[in-house]
C-alpha cells in the first residue's frame, strides 16, 4: 500500500539529524513537511506533458536507491543530483518553497530545509520508481512500463489520501492546520490548486 507513512519509512530521519546537526524531533518535523511539498511539486509537474516525460526519465535513473523494506543510507543518496531535481520542480518558486518551510514551527529554519530537500528528493524519486516498477528494484522502467499517466495517477493518489490512512493529503491537512494562514499554506495552496 502506497501511504505518507510507507514512504516516510524509507527516510533515515536518525541520519538526516546527523548530517544537518539537529536533534531527531527537529528533523522528524522537517521531512514531514517536506515530503509533501515536494511530492506537490513533482504532481503539478507531471499535469504538463513535458513535466511528465522529464519526471519519466528523472525516475529511470532512480530506481536503485530505495530496496527492500529497509530504509536509504543517507551516504548513497546523491545531494548534487538532488539539489538539480529540487530547481527542477520548484523553478522560480524554489526559495520561496524554502522560506515557507522554514518558517513552519519546529523545522529548523530556511538554512535547513534548503539542506534537506536535496537529501529527500532523490529518495522520493526513489520511491516512486520503485511503486512504479512492481517494486522489482530498478529491474524494468516506469517508461516502458506504465508510461506518463501512471506517475500522475500515483502522485495523486499519495496526495488524495485521507489522514486516516495516512495519506500525503492527510500529511498536507497537517501541516496546513498547524501553519494556518502561514506562508506554508499559500505556498502548498498554489502548487495544489487548479492543477489537479
Amino acid at each position: 500500500m502506497t501511504s505518507f507513512d510507507d514512504l516516510l519509512s524509507q527516510v533515515p530521519i536518525a541520519q538526516i539529524a546527523e548530517k544537518l546537526g539537529v536533534d531527531q524531533s527537529t528533523a522528524t518535523n522537517a521531512v514531514k513537511a517536506a515530503l509533501p511539498t515536494l511530492l506537490g511539486g513533482l504532481q503539478a509537474n507531471a499535469t504538463q506533458p513535458e513535466g511528465a516525460a522529464s519526471l519519466v526519465g528523472a525516475l529511470d535513473n532512480h530506481g536503485n536507491l530505495v530496496e527492500g523494506e529497509g530504509q536509504v543510507d543517507i551516504d548513497e543518496v546523491d545531494v548534487a543530483d538532488g539539489s538539480k531535481i529540487v530547481d527542477n520542480v520548484f523553478g522560480a518558486e524554489k526559495n520561496t518553497v524554502i522560506s515557507a518551510l522554514g518558517a513552519t514551527e519546529g523545522t529548523g529554519g530556511n538554512d535547513l530545509v534548503s539542506k534537506l530537500l536535496p537529501m529527500l528528493a532523490p529518495i522520493v524519486l526513489a520511491y516512486l520508481a520503485k511503486q512504479l516498477t512492481g517494486g522489482g528494484g530498478g529491474t524494468g522502467t516506469p517508461q516502458t512500463q506504465t508510461g506518463g499517466g501512471a506517475i500522475g495517477d500515483l502522485l495523486g493518489g499519495l496526495l488524495g489520501g485521507s489522514s486516516n490512512s495516512g495519506g500525503i493529503g492527510g500529511a498536507i491537512g497537517e501541516a496546513l492546520a498547524k501553519n494556518a494562514g502561514g506562508p506554508l499554506r499559500d505556498v502548498l495552496g498554489s502548487l495544489f490548486g487548479g492543477k489537479r
